[in-house]
């Protein structure tokens, strides 16, 4: 069988699914985590990763992938300060490698991570799920000065969060393409002397929002990265999910093309059901769910000789189940096996 690492994101501490029973997911090789107390731009102290594989390893799981080191937002904009900003980032990729990390995720998208306009949209069969609506949307973007969605970053303070769409309000997507090359200029060397493999997460959706610009967002833009600096440590997350929204995307064929690459560090395997007028809502893993065929990518993997860390992404709430949006344990382990079977079909001598 093909290596592939199925691996489960954990938030930690405060994360209300506990590590053993992530460990009872059969087929369950590690977890996929980060430290959240620190400050974005900061460097991460070596004893705390050491501290979190340490329980993560206690549990019987591995820490081997990190998501994400946020890169801060003064790098994406190209301020002066960004080269401190940078050599945090550096010293950080060093210290994730002494503690033997393999690969880190991250993103480059402009003040706001993934964008859902509802965390809890009540589905048929009784599951909740987390959707996309331009309608939501545009209610929303009435208001400029009050924005506030679910599962965006509650960290900024009303003043913080406009200056910094003020800061990005003459900023063309060309600008932020010139700043995450100087960045990656910058980090992958250390990153190739560190046995590191970075893996860039598309922009979640893979569309302009608020008039910010987005980058990482189809078959094109995935080429423009990798051939910024022509490295294996310059590499992908591919996530079906983010890429999958945008019905110009082919899955199918992006993981052929960037698989045989030896590109793709990371998968996140998610379904989602694309709807009319942009809007999309999560879906359960299984193909028939949504649009994407899981099965066809995961052939896709399989035949490029995928061996990186997979995972479940984004699960509904099912079974009564309270906790994390997206984040469950209950759809994301059925998520887990679904795909693993799939693999065994596919990967077994």
């Amino acid at each position: 069988m093909t290596e592939m690492k199925m691996v489960f994101r954990w938030f930690g501490h405060d994360d209300p699914v506990p590590l053993k029973y992530i460990n009872q997911i059969p087929g369950m090789y590690g977890i996929v985590s980060a430290l959240y107390d620190i400050p974005v731009g900061d460097v991460w102290p070596l004893d705390k990763i050491t501290k979190l594989k340490q329980t993560i390893e206690e549990a019987g799981l591995h820490l081997e992938i990190i998501e994400s080191v946020p890169v801060h937002e003064d790098i994406k904009l190209g301020h002066p300060t960004r080269d401190q900003y940078i050599s945090n980032y550096q010293d950080t990729i060093r210290n994730l490698a002494k503690a033997g990390i393999k690969v880190i995720c991250y993103n480059f998208m402009p003040v706001f991570d993934w964008t859902r306009t509802q965390l809890d949209k009540q589905l048929p069969d009784g599951s909740s799920t987390l959707v996309f609506y331009n309608e939501q949307l545009e209610k929303l973007s009435q208001d400029k000065n009050n924005l506030a969605l679910p599962g965006w970053d509650t960290s900024y303070q009303k003043q913080e969060l406009q200056a910094l769409l003020e800061a990005y309000q003459d900023k063309t997507d060309e600008d932020l393409w010139a700043s995450l090359s100087y960045f990656l200029k910058a980090i992958i060397p250390v990153a190739e002397e560190c046995d590191i493999k970075m893996a860039i997460h598309p922009d979640d959706p893979p569309w302009s929002l608020f008039d910010l610009p987005r980058i990482i967002k189809n078959e094109q833009s995935l080429d423009r990265l990798i051939s910024i600096v022509d490295s294996d440590s310059n590499g992908l997350t591919l996530c079906s999910g983010s890429l999958g929204c945008d019905a110009n995307n082919d899955v199918i064929k992006l993981v052929k093309k960037f698989g045989q690459k030896n590109k793709i560090h990371f998968a996140h395997m998610r379904n989602v059901k694309i709807l009319d007028n942009r809007d999309f809502e999560e879906s359960a893993h299984y193909s028939a769910t949504g649009s994407l065929d899981m099965s066809g990518i995961l052939k896709a993997y399989a035949d490029s000789n995928f061996s990186g860390y997979m995972r479940p992404d984004h699960g509904r709430m099912i079974w009564g189940e309270q906790g994390r949006a997206g984040y469950g344990l209950y759809d994301r382990a059925l998520g887990a096996s679904y795909l693993l079977g799939i693999w065994e079909a596919f990967t077994k001598e």
